[in-house]
């Protein structure tokens, strides 16, 4: 072969090789990019989930509210979680106590949680981030306007958690004249949730809430001074609230509502 033809044969391979190349690039890149477009548009899908189950828990805890003091009602929530995963779980044992003077009485419920947890890899707030959607981090509310309940969001590790629980209203309902005594009337109330089993809900469903029961339990009456205290205290954690009393005696009402929660 003469060196003309080596060199036409050169010429005529190098723009092979580079389409070659420019193909290979190309397949590549189209590959990357659709790759982080796909990992961006589920992040995107990750986030609006757990901004729409927000919503969800805030209409949750709406319904057992309402069917809280309504024997036998009965409400549910919508729910979508696909990215996450929504649990009913053992909040452990709460334990209430009321004491005046020298005297001290005691109930103790068993509850349930709601919580949802999705990776961080969806949404990320920051090691250690808590927040409250509603509620805070006391175990008493003393004002008929305060929530029950309280939704904290926690990021924990790999993980974001929305923990939907509920804790006890104390008041002082009524003052009443019994012959020369005053009796004050002290409400503790108290929403037990429970669950036919623990489980865990993955896509569309409702998540209902039912009154299953309604119980009181009367302690006293027992003489006072002017004030009682009431603690909480579920998990290691505890808060106690002051009441104010009439100087003379106070009968203490446990009243427990059991929400059992199902789909």
């Amino acid at each position: 072969m003469t060196r003309d033809s080596l060199r036409k044969n050169r010429k005529a391979a190098s723009p092979a090789i580079s389409a070659v190349i420019i193909t290979s690039v190309t397949v590549v890149l189209v590959l990357v990019t659709g790759s982080y477009a796909y990992q961006t548009i589920e992040r995107q899908r990750g986030t609006s989930e757990f901004e729409t189950v927000k919503e969800s828990i805030l209409v949750f805890d709406d319904a057992v509210r309402d069917v809280a003091w309504d024997l036998g009602g009965s409400r549910s929530a919508r729910f979508t979680v696909n990215y996450g995963q929504l649990q009913s779980i053992s909040g452990g044992k709460l334990v209430v106590n009321a004491s005046v003077g020298g005297n001290r009485v005691s109930e103790e419920v068993s509850t349930v949680l709601i919580r949802y947890s999705i990776s961080n890899n969806y949404i990320n707030f920051g090691d250690k981030y808590k927040a409250y959607i509603f509620g805070n981090e006391s175990q008493i509310v003393t004002s008929s306007v305060e929530s029950f309940g309280r939704a904290l969001i926690e990021q924990k590790y790999g993980r974001v958690d929305i923990t939907l629980g509920y804790r006890v209203r104390v008041m002082r309902t009524s003052v009443v004249k019994v012959g020369n005594d005053t009796v004050n009337y002290v409400d503790i109330l108290i929403i037990k949730t429970t669950a036919p089993k623990l489980s865990t809900y993955i896509g569309d469903f409702d998540l209902a809430a039912r009154n299953v029961g309604i119980t009181t339990k009367s302690e006293g009456p027992y003489n006072t001074t002017g004030t009682c205290n009431v603690s909480a205290g579920i998990g290691g954690s505890s808060s106690s609230a002051t009441i104010n009393l009439e100087p003379g005696q106070v009968v203490f009402n446990f009243i427990i509502a059991e929400v059992q929660v199902t789909t």
